[in-house]
């Protein structure tokens, strides 16, 4: 016969959670201050397309303007970074909830050898940022007359 039976505490299994648990109960109670926003990391959707003649990416960046963005091209590597401040008003206004995330990004793609380097063209518009890196012409598909 079994004693040793352990009955469940839920006073004693609450003091004893995870953090992992901590951090779904801050999530869902909206338990966020200013400190946990700059900790935060902030990574930017990028979009990548092959197409015959270019890599195209599409990066979503809303609220930057260009001056906020850096894109680099060294080594075959394409380096995308900036930073979204956290813009706080002289009035300390009380944010009920902020779920934008704020902060410095960095990205980084790597890009076959073959590419143009010279004819590398950037556009930003609407938050969009569009980088168009154009193949080089040993890279772009050829056709081959069979005689």
């Amino acid at each position: 016969m079994l004693n040793n039976v352990t009955r469940w505490n839920p006073t004693v299994a609450y003091l004893n959670r995870e953090p992992f648990a901590r951090l779904f109960e801050n999530f869902f109670t909206g338990a966020q201050g200013e400190e946990e926003v700059s900790n935060r990391n902030w990574v930017p959707p990028v979009d990548i397309q092959e197409t015959a003649d270019s890599y195209r990416l599409q990066a979503e960046l809303p609220g930057l303007t260009r001056d906020d963005i850096n894109i680099t091209l060294e080594n075959n590597v394409l380096r995308l970074t900036g930073e979204r401040k956290f813009e706080r008003d002289a009035k300390k206004e009380n944010f009920q909830r902020i779920e934008r995330t704020y902060g410095a990004f960095s990205r980084a793609f790597a890009l076959p050898q073959q590419v143009n380097n010279e004819g590398v063209q950037a556009a930003f518009e609407n938050g969009v940022l569009t980088i168009t890196v154009p193949k080089a012409e040993q890279a772009k598909p050829r056709k081959i007359e069979i005689s």
